[in-house]
């Protein structure tokens, strides 16, 4: 009897000298993360109840894809070891864990110079007498910044006639993790297109085109791109070099060209990229005048002006892009055209209008007045004539005589 009372003494003890399951834990993070070439610190803690167990060794783990790799081990008698690839970056943060201590209850990592390939979970395993082994796991993420460019598709961009779009710059987010997204902020109408590509060490790539007509309007405009990676926002900008034929206007005529009017002449204004080096002067239908002479951009006339001035002409500009024409058409007047007191010039056609108009109104004030003359003329009269009647004496055929009477024949 007695020896069947033995196991059950020794189940007694355990039972109160062994902490239970729940008595020891390991304490870690749940997660980490750090960048490629960044330092990181892993965090392991034995949290042991009172009594205290004996501490045998504790080991770190790297577990990807269900496979565990020692990283690095500590042994009270024996010291740290820390195993390859990891010997160079990996050691324990409290230096009396690195000088042989049964004091094991701190074993934090600090990872330093981050790789993309460190990315795992990392089991912290405690073996400990007699309460058997205790283990926890963090996982670590490692995220890759991203290299940020923005480039002109050319130095230069030409404008075709065919209007026809074009990439006209790039932004880049390269080898980024995680993946950045792109936008433009500019008042241009044009159109992005992007693309991501998934590289092998687990980064990914992202490239954004704008797409637009190349245009005289586009020249000089800004193109900004906004990369945002995670919290961060980062911007780049670029000025459009939009290479062009010349806007072609020519300049001079005020409509105000008269005959023997001094000193006139025609300007040739040419707007392009680059700016027009060649300007060519020509009449449309016609000859140039004998007193017109050629100085580049501009057309002069020497002398008085002539009848034989009048005429269409014509600037053909040229630049390294190609020739565009602009025309005037000048008419010749006999004399000129004389501003109001205000200025401003009134036009022949409507100096002609206000003269008929004018014309009009005169006439039909004048028949009023005329009219208002003659029935004031009428009205005098009239008073005069009763006036005349109600102050003569009247004789009528039988001595009877009565001032103011009418005569009987005669009525008033």
């Amino acid at each position: 009897m007695a020896m069947a009372m033995l196991p059950s003494f020794w189940i007694f003890l355990m039972a109160v000298y062994v902490p239970g399951g729940g008595a020891q834990t390991v304490q870690m993070d749940a997660s980490k993360w750090g960048f490629v070439g960044s330092q990181v610190e892993l965090r392991c803690l034995f949290v042991n109840s009172n009594p205290p167990v004996k501490i045998s060794q504790v080991t770190w783990q790297k577990f990807l894809n269900g496979t565990k790799q020692n990283v690095a081990i500590a042994n009270p008698s024996l010291g740290v070891s820390v195993l390859p690839p990891f010997k160079e970056r990996v050691s324990f943060k409290q230096p009396a864990v690195r000088h042989r201590t049964p004091s094991l209850e701190d074993t934090t990592i600090t990872f330093s110079n981050l790789r993309l390939n460190d990315e795992a979970a990392y089991i912290c395993e405690y073996t400990t007498f007699p309460a058997g082994n205790r283990e926890n796991m963090v996982n670590l993420t490692v995220l890759a910044r991203p290299m940020i460019s923005m480039t002109l598709s050319a130095p230069t961009i030409v404008a075709r006639s065919s209007n026809r779009k074009l990439t006209v710059a790039s932004c880049l987010s390269a080898n980024g993790k995680p993946p950045s997204t792109i936008t433009w902020d500019t008042r241009l109408k044009g159109e992005e297109v992007n693309q991501e590509t998934q590289n092998a060490n687990g980064t990914v790539t992202v490239l954004s085109n704008y797409v637009l007509v190349p245009s005289r309007a586009t020249h000089k405009q800004k193109l900004t791109c906004i990369v945002t990676y995670r919290n961060e926002r980062i911007t780049e900008s670029v000025i459009l070099n939009i290479l062009y034929e010349p806007e072609v206007t020519v300049e001079g005529f005020d409509g105000n060209w008269y005959l023997n009017r001094p000193d006139v002449r025609l300007i040739c204004k040419a707007d392009g990229n680059p700016p027009a080096t060649v300007y060519q002067w020509k009449m449309l239908n016609g000859t140039m005048p004998a007193n017109a002479e050629i100085r580049n951009d501009t057309l002069l006339f020497k002398g008085l002006v002539t009848n034989d001035v009048a005429g269409t002409y014509v600037c053909d500009a040229t630049n390294s892009i190609g020739t565009r024409s602009g025309q005037v058409e000048v008419n010749v007047t006999e004399f000129p055209n004389i501003p109001p007191p205000g200025g401003h010039e009134i036009p022949q056609e409507q100096q002609s209008s206000g003269a008929a108009i004018g014309g009009a109104v005169g006439g039909v004030a004048l028949l009023a007045a005329a009219g208002a003359l003659l029935f004031v003329f009428l009205r005098r009269r009239q008073r005069t004539f009763k006036g005349d009647y109600s102050t003569k004496k009247h004789v009528f055929g039988n001595g009877y005589s009565k001032a103011g009477a009418c005569p009987p024949t005669r009525p008033c």
